[in-house]
């Protein structure tokens, strides 16, 4: 009768106190601290390996849970892409009202998968301040005293513009056939990035090789 009434006291008390509250008389989990924690001593782990699957974070509410380094670190990556042409060949583009956009389509890199080198458009991940890149080179068959040029769009609205005519001595372009931007882009979540060409033709070609066009974007902030 005592051993029942020993086993009977035991589950009671475990059952009670399944939750302990420290600071509150509600607790919500198996220990639910309202202040705060101190660990004096911890041991050092051999498990070189832990750190990346052992990371301990609160959510909203308080609640401490486990997360991979990797999220951790990827959820704050900021944004490095770089694209070009998939091809070296040259790429031949008809103009439509003067202008057309770039079809890049190869990434190098893109750690935030912001590119889509189906539609050539950038869509951003983050609010911050972004350094755009451009260059572009046109083939040997864009004329003297044609006017050529690149620009950057956000949303679809031109942001910069580097475009001017070709200048010939004799009749033979004497101006370096290629443009490009460097600038500073205040950017917010669903901004969009693209990048056109414009011209005073109805087409032109542009080389294929990626040392001679390509983009980079790089968030600094």
């Amino acid at each position: 009768m005592k051993k029942l009434l020993h086993l009977s006291l035991v589950f009671f008390v475990t059952n009670v106190f399944s939750q302990v509250g420290v600071g509150t008389t509600t607790p919500t989990a198996d220990l639910d601290v309202n202040g705060t924690l101190r660990v004096r001593t911890s041991n050092t782990t051999t498990n070189n390996t832990a750190a990346k699957d052992s990371i301990l974070v609160t959510d909203n509410l308080g609640n401490v849970k486990r997360i991979s380094s990797k999220t951790v670190i990827e959820s704050h990556l900021k944004t490095f892409v770089k694209g070009a042409f998939v091809s070296s060949s040259d790429v031949s583009l008809t103009l439509l009202a003067g202008t057309k956009i770039i079809p890049f389509d190869f990434e190098e890199f893109d750690l935030n998968n912001e590119f889509n080198t189906s539609t050539s458009v950038f869509t951003v991940k983050q609010d911050g301040i972004y350094e755009i890149n451009i260059q572009i080179k046109a083939t040997s068959a864009i004329s003297v005293a044609t006017d050529f040029g690149v620009v950057i769009l956000k949303n679809g609205t031109i942001v910069n513009r580097n475009s001017f005519a070709n200048i010939g001595i004799l009749g033979i372009n004497a101006t370096p056939p290629s443009r490009s931007i460097n600038t500073l882009v205040s950017l917010t979540i669903g901004d969009t990035i693209s990048f056109n060409v414009v011209a005073s033709l109805l087409s032109l070609g542009l080389i294929g090789n990626r040392e001679d066009c390509y983009f980079t974007i790089h968030q600094v902030r």
